[in-house]
């Protein structure tokens, strides 16, 4: 095994066992809907239960089919990243953390997806009355990695310019 691909794996167990460390705590410890200011007017620890996709999305789809379409996205998408570190040995570091991230996330809502029917949610993120949809470690890491594949992305694309230039 190389070693971006352990950095990979140990990025994965970290990210997938403090996001279900994390909801272990919240479900087990908080009321469904409860919510306790962490930061008054910005931050506070709320637990509810989403079953939908990222905002919402397919919240109000059948249950069967929601479930159903979620997990075989999420399991696809996992595969497909697998499939694509075991193929490309010029993966560098920021692309393999970025991709460990976002698997690590996905495996963490899928763990919740298959084990629950939905997601345990609990960082509620607002300014007044406007409040972004509630989050977890899972979507955190998803979303950083996103951010790191969209620099990686950048990044290999000047390189890219700059020697077809020279």
């Amino acid at each position: 095994m190389r070693k971006s691909h352990r950095g990979f794996f140990i990025t994965l167990v970290l990210v997938v066992g403090l996001d279900q460390l994390s909801k272990w705590y919240i479900s087990s410890g908080m009321s469904l809907h409860a919510s306790y200011p962490v930061i008054d007017g910005f931050f506070n620890i709320t637990y509810i239960r989403n079953p939908g996709a990222a905002f919402g999305f397919l919240a109000n789809a059948a249950p069967l089919f929601r479930s159903g379409f979620l997990i075989v996205v999420s399991a696809a998408a996992i595969v497909m990243v697998l499939f694509f570190l075991a193929r490309d040995r010029s993966a560098g570091g920021l692309l393999v953390c970025a991709l460990s991230l976002i698997t690590g996330g996905a495996v963490g809502n899928l763990i919740d997806r298959v084990r629950f029917g939905n997601v345990v949610d609990f960082l509620d993120v607002y300014i007044g009355s406007y409040h972004w949809p509630a989050f977890n470690v899972a979507d955190s890491a998803i979303s950083i990695g996103a951010v790191l594949l969209a620099v990686e992305m950048f990044r290999r694309k000047r390189v890219e310019i700059t020697a077809a230039g020279e």
